[in-house]
């Protein structure tokens, strides 16, 4: 118990100095340029307190739970063997996991052309396929960026023939639906089927199963645009609630709290299902290490609970009143770069960017480390930033932005060793997580109404933004690590440029 006791206080201490940076600047902005109301500002306080904690427990629940969960599933599928078994399973962890992911709601009650039901089922199914489309690349050992060029190619001409107010919810979904349900059990599974796999770079082929896992939900939303042709997009809109005392400030939360307790369990119940059948039939682990897999389902709910409270009640209304107002001042340019610091500090409050970071220093044995993940990360984010206020300001289309970055970013797939292809994808759909959504798309759309834009065109797409601009950041972290060894890379990088013929024999038959 003690032993647990020290982690959680580790976690809750990184989630600390997560969250403090983002917390600090807006306090700065509230105190010198935005005059925000007293109660907006208390809540916003109040819910970065939720946040740090909930941030602790969850990726603490995440470590004790969900990696071990996606990995002993990951690791027993491989095993049988079956082609079939595999294809079957994979689909439907990608579809399960998908449907529990709570930011698919909030993007399905955007789209009201579309019942929500259709949509989350649709965008299920699509991280479902390409969930078997990323364990056939990993088992059979083909170059991720081949398959990059062939999606995101299918991408790009199915945009030509969607509804332009569409557009940019369509290449939002792939972001939201990467976020901290999906991430961390998905990434775990890969690490487990790769467990099996007997060559030098079966580890780094574990990464990259999030990058085509944030393609699906793109394609899948654009089919639907195309079946349903919706003239329009909408939004709800956000007002930001009166607080006049501390009984109003607690009715708030009050009103908050049982619901994401009701959402996030009907999230989990899903996994917690399937990993009890599981156990039950075909794992049958060991009691302890059972428990100690339902005590971080624990950790994992209340964590996620917490977390959603603070960014919803108390960081959203912030995050537009923000916008509203540093876009209304005489020099409204300063929206660029007060968002690109933002964007720099905000991404470390991503539940799932912690998992990733952890995985990534783990199975490259410290080559990358997670200081330098952060900071490309973090770079890569804050241009995201900036140039999504640019969008908003101007109304430029964000197809001028998303076709030469992923150019740029398959281009550059050519020239650095696989794994930071690998990773950067993945990284992209890690960063645009529930903070994203929840602060920095409310700060875009207060903005985007501040100086009469539309919405739909001009604010959504910045969790596109997000999702984009990793992927080039990370990559030239890669040449960098590249060129700094010469010809000849650090050992577990040099591993995984090596190739062999040793994958997994399947068996083929029913």
């Amino acid at each position: 118990m003690n032993r647990f006791n020290l982690k959680l206080r580790e976690k809750i201490k990184e989630s600390l100095t997560s969250v403090m940076p983002i917390t600090v600047i807006v306090m700065l902005l509230c105190f010198t340029i935005v005059a925000v109301p007293a109660g907006a500002l208390l809540s916003f306080l109040i819910g970065a307190v939720f946040l740090i904690i909930g941030m602790g427990l969850f990726t603490l629940g995440a470590e004790m739970a969900m990696t071990p969960i996606g990995e002993h599933a990951g690791s027993y599928i491989t095993k049988t063997k079956n082609l079939v078994i595999i294809i079957i399973s994979s689909f439907l962890v990608g579809f399960i996991v998908t449907v529990a992911e709570p930011d698919l709601q909030v993007l399905a009650s955007q789209v009201p052309a579309v019942p929500d039901n259709v949509l989350i089922f649709s965008v299920a199914a699509g991280v479902g396929l390409f969930l078997i489309a990323a364990i056939l690349r990993m088992l059979f050992s083909v170059p991720l960026y081949y398959m990059l060029i062939v999606f995101y190619a299918i991408v790009f001409v199915l945009s030509m023939f969607v509804p332009k107010d569409f557009l940019a919810v369509a290449f939002d979904s792939g972001g939201v639906t990467t976020g901290p349900m999906t991430v961390p059990f998905i990434m775990a599974f890969g690490v487990g089927i790769s467990a099996i796999r007997s060559d030098k770079h079966a580890q780094n082929d574990s990464f990259g199963l999030v990058a085509l896992c944030s393609v699906g939900p793109i394609i899948a939303v654009l089919i639907l645009g195309m079946l349903y042709n919706p003239t329009e997009g909408s939004y709800t809109q956000l007002i930001i609630p009166q607080i006049s005392d501390s009984m109003e400030l607690w009715e708030e939360f009050a009103k908050g709290f049982p619901e994401y307790l009701k959402d996030v369990a009907v999230s989990l119940s899903p996994i917690i299902a399937g990993f009890a059948l599981f156990q039950i039939f075909a794992l049958k682990l060991p009691k302890r290490q059972t428990i100690k897999i339902l005590i971080g389902i624990l950790y994992t709910y209340f964590g996620l609970v917490l977390f959603l409270t603070g960014v919803n009640v108390g960081f959203m209304p912030v995050g537009k009143y923000l916008g509203e107002q540093l876009v209304s001042t005489a020099y409204n340019w300063i929206l660029v770069p007060i968002a690109m610091v933002i964007g720099y500090f905000i991404v470390a409050a991503e539940p799932a960017v912690h998992v990733l970071n952890k995985q990534v220093e783990e199975l490259t044995n410290g080559a990358i480390s997670t200081g330098a993940m952060k900071i490309s990360l973090s770079i890569g984010v804050s241009l995201s930033l900036g140039l999504s206020m640019i969008r908003v300001l101007t109304g430029i289309s964000i197809m001028w932005f998303l076709i030469p970055g992923y150019v740029l970013a398959i281009g550059l797939a050519f020239f650095v060793p696989k794994i930071f292809t690998s990773i950067a994808f993945d990284s992209g759909g890690v960063a645009s997580g529930p903070m994203t959504a929840t602060f920095l798309l409310p700060f875009a759309m207060g903005a985007c109404e501040a100086v009469g834009g539309n919405i739909m065109t001009d604010a959504f797409g910045i969790v596109a933004m997000v999702a984009m601009t990793p992927l080039i950041t990370i990559q030239i972290l890669g040449l960098y690590y590249k060129y700094k060894n010469g010809s000849k890379p650090a050992a577990p990088l040099d591993e995984a440029e090596e190739t062999d013929d040793e994958i997994i024999e399947l068996d083929l038959e029913d």
